[in-house]
């Protein structure tokens, strides 16, 4: 039997591969860069918090308590990354660990005062990273709105 003959590669093809014409690299460069102008806001809040910790903070401000199954699929992050950050939480106190007693598979983190006292100073926290972007609020809601399509297309 014959083989059939190698699709041709164009030049066109070729300049897909560049890395200026890639979706992935500034999705990636944006978000560490992003990730990094937190920090400062951060230590501000406690010299040992993470931005994924913050990521936490945020979800149990505004709910109280969650599964670490919820917080994961919020965060979409597994368990294996998120058990060991909780755990740095509880030794800091900002959160606790409880088994629930519907399911003891299951696992509730609740917010602690510790970690409840951390949320008013984290409210300049949004203002100062729109100021640092110099980017208008249209701007910023017609970009999350893409993202988040971006997001929802790939999970």
């Amino acid at each position: 039997m014959a083989q059939a003959p190698e699709p041709t590669t164009s030049e066109e093809d070729f300049s897909l591969l560049k890395l200026e014409n890639q979706l992935c690299f500034p999705l990636y460069a944006a978000s560490r860069q992003l990730t990094k102008a937190y920090q400062p806001y951060l230590r501000e809040l406690d010299p040992d918090l993470t931005y994924p910790q913050y990521l936490v903070l945020l979800l149990l401000w505004e709910h109280q308590e969650m599964t670490v199954k919820e917080l994961g699929e919020n965060l979409l992050l597994d368990s294996g990354t998120l058990t060991p950050l909780l755990k740095r939480m509880e030794q800091k106190q900002w959160v606790s660990r409880r088994r629930d007693p519907r399911d003891e598979r299951s696992v509730i983190i609740g917010l602690l005062p510790a970690g409840e006292v951390l949320q008013k100073p984290a409210c300049s926290i949004p203002k100062g990273l729109l100021a640092h972007l110099e980017i208008s609020t249209k701007e910023l809601a017609t970009l999350r709105r893409l993202l988040d399509h971006v997001i929802k297309k790939l999970t």
